[in-house]
């Protein structure tokens, strides 16, 4: 089910970053236009830790986030995953969140973002400490 549409110019967005070649993190947050019912660029940040990004989002309105995680293993090899993280914090109102929830999957699609994809519902959770934990069974 497609609740809303993406907004092309996010969709050539979202595929430029994904092939981008810079290895620090960086951060595609995205929203729903309510009225338009359309999804779009919120904001797109560089450098940025999760716990920066975590600081610019609303408390009451759900995000999805397209976070590229320069990620250091144990063993010290380094990766890049590309993670597709909605947010819909506690006390979003319904309406938004049935909105945010029935458009992720067609814009994870659309993104080419299926394999690295969680959720956080508690917004101070959002932490590099859960973001490692969460991307330790992508060995």
């Amino acid at each position: 089910m497609r609740v809303c549409d993406v907004d092309p110019s996010l969709k050539e967005r979202l595929k430029k970053f994904r092939f981008r070649k810079e290895t620090d993190n960086a951060v595609i947050i995205i929203k729903i236009d309510k009225d338009k019912q359309l999804v779009v660029l919120d904001e797109e940040k560089r450098d940025c830790s999760i716990d920066e990004v975590r600081e610019e989002l609303p408390e009451s309105q759900p995000r999805y986030l397209v976070y590229s995680y320069a990620y250091e293993h144990d063993d010290g090899r380094k990766s890049y995953p590309l993670c597709f993280i909605f947010v819909s914090p506690q006390g979003c109102s319904p309406e938004l969140q049935m909105m945010y929830a029935g458009s992720m999957r067609a814009l994870v699609a659309d993104a080419g973002l299926t394999k690295v994809i969680f959720e956080c519902r508690i917004l101070e959770d959002l932490t590099e400490e859960w973001l490692r934990e969460k991307l330790q069974f992508f060995k």
